[in-house]
């Protein structure tokens, strides 16, 4: 089976950024961040979830690599960046990532975005994140993917970061 265009796009820029990662393209939908633990056999906790806002005055895109266990308090995101959240729809939201929602990975995005990643992340030894489709995953580091990211540790809750 032909991997897709999207799988391929990841793979790349996960190569650029010093990564070799491996691709799994699973036999059901990874779309939801259950979804993907059960498909993974992992922890909610363990999946990225990259949310994709805009800054209600500058326009500006926000990529938020969230725990799937966690939602995000867009006060407490707000507060940090100095600027409110709106969520942009799904047409946007492939504008700027070049991938649909339910796939969007942590990199290899349309466009430059300051990403945030949430420190809950960090408990666990190895995470998983979208590969680029709905069904399609990577295992990775969360030191790894912070670095290849370039997210800075922001607390997604409103308490204070740790990491």
């Amino acid at each position: 089976m032909a991997v897709s265009r999207s799988i391929e796009r990841v793979t790349a820029a996960a190569q650029r950024a010093g990564l070799e990662i491996v691709p799994q393209e699973m036999p059901s939908s990874t779309r939801t961040a259950m979804d993907a633990a059960a498909a993974c056999g992992c922890e909610v906790g363990q999946i990225v979830k990259s949310l994709v806002f805009l800054g209600k005055d500058s326009g500006r895109p926000y990529l938020l690599l969230v725990s799937g266990a966690n939602r995000v308090d867009e006060t407490a995101i707000a507060a940090e960046i100095g600027e409110s959240l709106v969520r942009p729809d799904g047409r946007q939201v492939r504008e700027l990532t070049g991938f649909a929602i339910g796939g969007i990975p942590p990199f290899g995005h349309a466009c430059a975005m300051e990403t945030l990643m949430d420190p809950d992340l960090d408990r666990y030894a190895n995470v998983w994140a979208a590969a680029g489709t709905p069904h399609a995953v990577f295992n990775i580091t969360p030191d790894a993917l912070r670095a290849a990211t370039g997210a800075r540790t922001v607390r997604m809750n409103g308490a204070p970061a740790t990491a």
